[in-house]
């Protein structure tokens, strides 16, 4: 099967179970090029705008909790003057990417992340309220409820609500509340500077495929509600089996999450959202969630087939084409 979907040229892991049976395993190039030190199935890789759907699952277990109401709005749950931010977006609008709020990293204008550090220095972005200066003064993208849109900064303001809500940083509410009962030793929110123990390094091409620098001034020194987890891909695999055996949510919640509420379907892959995934029309078969992550030097993906029972896993630290060889599985199902 790594013949069939995975070029020697990849570099990173892909990891697949079918009926929770492990039919690929595979590992390539180095988490460390400088030093030779080669990837494996332990190491710890970046998985990018991938966190978001951890931020959605921590959410909506404060809702199934009482703690929290997808028709709450930001000006009720975060106490600072909202400027031009229209302060009745609601929670169940930042999860499907229709508040309109201002997106500090507007993809359908800016080409590169690596963009944003210009003016504002990446290494101050330790906390998701340190994004405010970056879409605090900005108008609205379009009214609320609108249409759809994929936002990073909806993203901040909902880990910035967990904050709230718990009085925890948000990436330990996520560690006991999300990580910790699904078993995800490996994965978390760490600071670059501050790297722990088989940590893959993210590399980004210069002038040639032999030169390569990593991405450390390319992104935040620690990940927010946006992004910037990181995770091994069998933390991915078992983040997907607690979601489907109800460790993290109750059935008709899960269901929920993993339904369409927005987008148009003009795109076979990313024409739906449901709440922290994207979702692939079943064509007559039940939908497959999936959600991914683009970074300089990270390229993740991983999605769960339930009409096969089937969960895919791939990253790599050299920012190769995670995508087609994702596409290529599906379509072998």
């Amino acid at each position: 099967m790594t013949n069939e979907f995975i070029s020697p040229d990849f570099r990173g892991a892909a990891y697949i179970l079918q009926n929770d049976e492990v039919i690929l395993e595979h590992t390539n190039g180095f988490r460390d090029y400088a030093n030779e030190l080669p990837n494996t199935v332990d190491t710890k890789f970046a998985s990018a705008s991938a966190g978001k759907v951890f931020v959605a699952v921590g959410i909506l277990q404060l809702i199934e909790k009482g703690k929290l109401h997808f028709e709450d709005t930001i000006g009720e749950l975060i106490k600072i003057d909202w400027k031009d931010i229209d302060r009745n977006i609601t929670v169940e609008q930042l999860l499907n990417h229709t508040s309109g709020i201002p997106d500090y990293f507007d993809e359908s204008v800016m080409d590169e992340y690596e963009e944003l550090w210009v003016d504002f220095p990446n290494y101050k972005i330790r906390h998701n309220d340190d994004l405010l200066p970056l879409f605090i003064d900005k108008p609205m993208m379009y009214p609320k409820g609108s249409r759809f849109q994929y936002n990073n900064t909806g993203y901040v303001v909902l880990a910035m609500i967990i904050e709230r809500v718990t009085g925890m940083e948000f990436d330990e509410y996520l560690k006991e509340n999300v990580f910790e009962p699904c078993g995800m030793t490996g994965t978390g929110y760490y600071e670059m500077d501050k790297l722990p123990a088989k940590c893959a390094n993210s590399y980004v091409r210069c002038n040639s495929a032999e030169d390569l620098r990593t991405n450390i001034f390319c992104v935040d020194a620690k990940g927010t509600g946006a992004g910037g987890a990181f995770i091994t891909v069998k933390d991915i695999a078992n983040f997907w089996k607690g979601l489907r055996d109800g460790k993290l949510l109750s059935k008709e919640m899960t269901a929920n999450m993993l339904s369409k509420h927005s987008g148009d379907g003009g795109d076979p892959e990313e024409g739906y959202y449901g709440y922290g995934v994207w979702i692939i029309d079943g064509a007559g078969q039940i939908d497959i969630p999936y959600f991914q992550g683009c970074d300089p030097g990270v390229s993740f993906i991983s999605e769960y087939n339930p009409n096969t029972n089937r969960i895919t896993v791939l990253v790599s630290n050299y920012g190769d084409n995670v995508w087609a060889i994702a596409r290529k599985i599906r379509q072998s199902a």
